[in-house]
């Protein structure tokens, strides 16, 4: 059974709180698991949140503060340690390669699996795989940090009546959805374009082009919102944005489903975040994030 989910391992920003730990992030896409921003403690909250590091297929950094890259180093090793059997890709800034060398060798530990480093320098596709295209865009931070995208190719979807119309049942469905014809009835004739889901991952960063970029139409969207409104000037001079801002994008892109982490120490209430939200006309799903919850992927439309 395919499953689509969002595992959050942590959502505090810069520091780590009583009650949330730095960040992390699990995307599970039906067989692969796709780890983004491993902050320190974050294989202990995959321990609790029952992630094994048998699960992960690529880990996706989108820069170097240690709030998003500092638990980096004991996932490697856990990979390691559990040989992992299949093939395992790391994407992080072009930029910051002396940091991820510095934390995948942190330590003395036996190599036991092939991570593959992938680099990110520019905007663009990372990778394209039969479930999903994986992109980047670059955002704006005080250092070089990108955002996350994966965009399920468009499929079909059969329609009954339409089948029933043109007699078409049992096997014959199948064999004219391999082939495209059957007799004089075509595929296009009995179906219709099964749009792809969209997921996007937006962390540390002002508002710009890139973030709306890879906000756009989606089904689920994981976007930072350490500051509450009142303090926009202190976002802007730390690179970050606000719970109305992150919203807002989210407003305009058409998210179904708006996702807020990474929340500034300083606010006791996170109910605040949910009602600045609100405020500027967000009107999907959305959700306050804590640390082991699970989101499932809206449905397809």
């Amino acid at each position: 059974m395919s499953v689509r989910e969002l595992v959050v391992l942590g959502t505090a920003s810069q520091v780590p709180t009583r009650h949330r730990n730095h960040n992390g992030y699990l995307l599970r896409w039906d067989g692969e698991g796709i780890l983004f921003d491993p902050g320190e403690g974050t294989q202990r909250q995959m321990l609790r949140a029952g992630v094994a590091a048998h699960d992960l297929n690529r880990i996706c950094v989108t820069h170097f503060h240690g709030d998003h890259s500092l638990g980096l180093a004991g996932v490697l090793q856990r990979i390691n340690l559990d040989r992992v059997p299949h093939p395992v890709t790391a994407h992080f800034p072009g930029s910051g390669q002396r940091f991820f060398d510095r934390l995948r060798y942190a330590t003395a530990y036996r190599e036991t699996v092939g991570v593959t480093e992938a680099p990110v320098d520019a905007d663009g596709d990372l990778a394209v795989t039969p479930a999903y295209t994986l992109q980047a865009r670059k955002l704006s931070h005080p250092v070089e940090s990108y955002g996350y995208r994966l965009v399920e190719p468009d499929g079909l979807r059969m329609l009954p009546d339409r089948l029933a119309a043109h007699g078409v049942k049992g096997p014959d469905v199948g064999r004219l959805q391999r082939e495209g014809v059957l007799g004089d009835v075509t595929l296009d004739q009995v179906s219709e374009v099964r749009r792809g889901q969209r997921f996007a991952f937006v962390m540390d960063t002002r508002l710009c082009d890139g973030v709306h970029a890879l906000a756009e139409d989606c089904d689920l969207l994981v976007i930072e919102s350490t500051f509450l409104d009142e303090d926009a000037a202190l976002a802007a001079e730390h690179g970050h944005l606000t719970a109305g801002q992150a919203a807002a994008v989210a407003r305009d892109a058409g998210v179904r489903h708006l996702v807020l982490t990474h929340f500034s120490q300083r606010y006791p209430d996170p109910e605040e975040f949910a009602r600045q939200a609100r405020d500027v006309g967000y009107a999907g799903e959305l959700t306050v994030a804590y640390d082991l919850l699970r989101v499932p992927v809206p449905k397809r439309r």
